[in-house]
């Protein structure tokens, strides 16, 4: 099954561009979108281990070979960041419009070899794993939101009907083995798994390095190093505090998620919707969850999250998530919960106060599928979240 992806429309309108790039984690659907909408295209994969060595040897013999009317798509070009010169040369020489697309799974590598080579001759794009939106366009959003904590958003689970227990320990495999050796040295591949599992346990938490290195049995040093490879592979992301316009009082450690909760379940060993109910993580995966969906929408917007989350120094208020749009601040609380209750709103008001504004633009994120517009902030259930971020940009 091919799923309609919503980042479809800015990928044709980023086809301006001598040279579009396409970036995200492995298995998001990167090479089934660049093949559907780019066609008529060359396609070339650089996971074949000929087609690199030929491209590594002799770039100018291979762009010269494969020279078309189209284009060329390069998949998984963090191999051969080399070639960039020659499509710099290329894309300055001649004028057509995206004839190169690029996609990549490394995130720092390539936008560093991007920026080195092709800066304004690139329009760079993300596609994450599939949004809320998007499931349920494709008709398959489940109707519980616990259903779709343990199946995360990688296409795979939803179009060939894979078990969570059958993907993600295969998943993390091929990402140890594979993706992490090319990156950095790890000596003991199972140290670094426990790493992963170890920040797992920690998801929706201010990120505290020492605490995860000392439990790893590794040094600080090394579980930067270590967060910064999950960082540009698409694993996890660190939510930055916001305290602009604000006193010294707040927390500026940022906390961690996960791009996918199917892939935190696996790492936390649940892989059940009975497990998940009775499990402490239920509400941080929650959370986790609409966080994560609204970077999604971002990215499939074209844009850039302007995301963060808000609180004071002792913890006693704490706003899940701020969205910023420059002139305007957006506070958003995340709940698990099912059923509308006056808790819901009391970080939303303390904050409304602190700030200086009112609480016109609150809002909560629950559990269910109500909409209530109360004096303290708006209401909506988390199916209706997947859309809270376009809205938001039309206003």
């Amino acid at each position: 099954m091919i799923f309609k992806r919503d980042l479809t429309p800015v990928l044709k309108r980023f086809a301006k561009f001598p040279v579009v790039v396409l970036l995200g984690p492995r298995q998001s659907g990167k090479t089934t979108l660049v093949k559907n909408t780019f066609k008529e295209h060359t396609y070339v994969t650089l996971e074949d281990p000929e087609i690199l060595s030929y491209i590594i040897n002799d770039p100018k013999g291979f762009l010269r070979e494969h020279e078309n009317k189209h284009g060329i798509i390069f998949d998984e070009f963090q191999h051969a960041p080399q070639l960039l010169s020659y499509i710099q040369i290329e894309s300055d020489e001649k004028d057509r419009p995206g004839y190169f697309v690029l996609t990549g799974s490394q995130n720092f590598l390539m936008n560093q070899a991007i920026t080195q080579s092709l800066a304004g001759r690139a329009g760079i794009l993300h596609l994450m794993p599939l949004s809320i939106h998007e499931l349920e366009h494709n008709k398959r959003l489940p109707d519980f939101f616990d259903t779709l904590i343990i199946q995360g958003g990688y296409p795979r689970i939803h179009a060939k009907n894979f078990l969570p227990e059958e993907l993600f320990p295969s998943y993390i495999r091929t990402y140890a083995e594979r993706d992490v050796r090319q990156l950095i040295n790890v000596e003991n591949l199972t140290i670094f798994q426990k790493f992963m599992m170890l920040c797992a346990g920690r998801v929706g938490q201010e990120l505290n390095i020492n605490d995860i290195a000392t439990n790893c049995g590794i040094n600080r040093k090394t579980a930067d190093s270590w967060i910064s490879i999950l960082e540009a592979s698409y694993i996890i992301f660190l939510l930055k505090p916001y305290f602009n316009n604000f006193n010294k009082r707040i927390t500026k450690t940022p906390k961690l998620y996960f791009y996918d909760t199917g892939l935190t379940c696996s790492l936390l060993g649940i892989r059940s919707v009975d497990v998940l109910t009775k499990s402490h993580f239920r509400g941080a995966l929650f959370e986790n969850l609409i966080i994560a969906d609204f970077y999604k929408q971002f990215y499939n917007l074209g844009l850039n999250p302007s995301l963060y989350y808000w609180r004071d120094q002792n913890g006693r208020i704490e706003i899940d998530c701020l969205i910023d749009k420059g002139t305007m601040l957006f506070p958003v609380e995340i709940k698990s919960g099912e059923t509308i209750v006056s808790d819901f709103f009391k970080n939303i008001q303390s904050w409304s106060e602190i700030a200086h504004v009112t609480p016109d633009y609150a809002h909560i994120v629950y559990g269910g599928q109500s909409r209530q517009a109360r004096s303290a902030g708006t209401v909506i259930g988390w199916k209706a979240a997947g859309g809270f971020i376009t809205k938001l940009e039309k206003m």
